[in-house]
């Protein structure tokens, strides 16, 4: 079960929380080197396939979001920004 709903949730929330969860597990917790929302994270080798696969693990615990292989590019995945979008559109 999601730890939160997005019924009513705006995007930047979304955002904000991906951008703790790459603070906490790629950033050692530092909140103020969090990227921003449209830098591209694996090709500015802040995540690589296995940071992405964790984000996909988050993603399902935090908003009961799944994600099949062909979810898995940079459309989806490829900034805070674009996983936000990802989250979103999945809930409705």
């Amino acid at each position: 079960m999601p730890k939160i709903s997005l019924a009513c949730v705006p995007i930047e929330a979304v955002e904000q929380t991906i951008g703790s969860f790459i603070a906490d597990n790629f950033l050692f917790g530092d909140v103020s080197a969090v990227p921003a929302r449209d830098l591209p994270l694996v090709q500015s080798g802040l995540v690589d396939s296995t940071g992405i696969l964790e984000i996909v693990t988050f993603l399902e615990s935090e908003f009961g979001v799944y994600t099949s292989d062909e979810e898995l590019g940079v459309d989806n995945f490829g900034s805070i920004a674009a996983i936000a979008r990802f989250v979103v559109a999945k809930q409705r």
